[in-house]
């Protein structure tokens, strides 16, 4: 690019020499950047600009964050949960990174809005830097004016610096535009007059906010979309979730039912064999009171300490489970 302007430059010259061989070739140049830098509307609205990329920034950085902490609790959580809830939140994870990158795009893009707002502010200034060149060199008979910013000056004499005086003859128009402009609106506020319309203008404006309004709706109307979509698959995913914690504590309640059943019987098998062979020893041998009395009193103590530890170990193992279930849950 410095390449192609050197040529440009060297052509130019050596056409304007050969031009202008005979009066001399009158030759002056600019620095943009220190104009730009003592224009005070330039320097307080790129200031402003400058904090609203920053805000923008920061908002990036934290939505960013916030990503990575879902995606590392993902990780964490992942031996917890089945392949189809894990598939999903993936699936959300990425939604929301896309929606991020989009917002990005929106504001540091190309065409995005610090681009935009950059060359609205600037396109102003350059313009009047423009025209106070342009009157210059059409007062003082220049040739030619260049830019220092744009152009790879090697060497430059500072007695064909004219940057001072377009910055003066910018702040002149600047003061001279105000005070027009308080006068017409001393003016309008006096005469009441009816400004003109531009209709051809309105016309072309509002084409163009009815064309923006049907892309922003379009965009809005697909984000709709794609949120209705996720909030539906995450609803899904809990009914599911829901659906295999109830099947799980249906699965261990009947467990519990059939063990207890289970043990009810062998205790009742168990007293039913001690009935049974007291009963045969009494057919065989004739026992006296006392004794008769004596075996109903153990096998009454037997039973009693069968239930108790029947009873012990049902209630032992119904604290284990709601532990278990309690454990399971907070994990979740």
């Amino acid at each position: 690019m410095q390449n192609k302007v050197l040529f440009l430059l060297t052509l130019v010259l050596t056409i304007s020499l050969s031009s202008f061989a005979q009066r001399g070739l009158r030759v002056a140049y600019i620095d943009t950047e220190y104009i730009l830098e003592n224009v005070p509307e330039y320097q307080e609205a790129s200031s402003q600009l400058n904090t609203k990329a920053e805000k923008w920034k920061n908002e990036i950085h934290q939505k960013l964050t916030a990503i990575e902490q879902k995606r590392k609790d993902l990780s964490n959580e992942k031996a917890l949960l089945t392949k189809e809830l894990i598939n999903e939140r993936e699936e959300d994870i990425l939604f929301e990174e896309q929606e991020i990158l989009d917002y990005q795009q929106k504001r540091f893009g190309p065409n995005g809005d610090l681009f935009i707002q950059q060359k609205q502010l600037m396109q102003p200034i350059q313009d009047q830097i423009f025209a106070a060149v342009q009157d210059m060199a059409e007062g003082k008979n220049y040739d030619l004016v260049l830019d220092k910013a744009e152009v790879n000056m090697l060497y430059s004499n500072k007695a064909y610096d004219i940057s001072e005086q377009v910055l003066r003859s910018i702040t002149r128009t600047a003061k001279r535009t105000q005070a027009q402009n308080k006068a017409e609106r001393k003016a309008a506020k006096e005469e009441e007059l009816i400004p003109e319309i531009n209709t051809e203008l309105e016309a072309r404006q509002k084409a163009l906010e009815e064309k923006k309004a049907e892309r922003e709706s379009a965009i809005e109307k697909a984000r709709q979309e794609k949120l209705a979509a996720r909030e539906a698959k995450v609803k899904a995913a809990e009914e599911r979730r829901k659906k295999i914690l109830e099947e799980r504590e249906k699965a261990r309640q009947a467990k519990l039912e059939g063990n207890t059943e289970t043990k009810a019987t062998e205790v009742e098998d168990t007293a039913k064999t001690g009935t049974e062979k007291a009963e045969e020893t009494n057919t065989e041998t004739p026992k006296t009171r006392e004794q008769l009395i004596e075996e109903n009193r153990q096998r009454k103590l037997a039973e009693r300490a069968a239930r108790k530890k029947e009873l012990e170990e049902k209630k032992k193992k119904i604290l284990e489970e709601r532990q278990k279930a309690k454990d399971s849950l907070n994990n979740n």
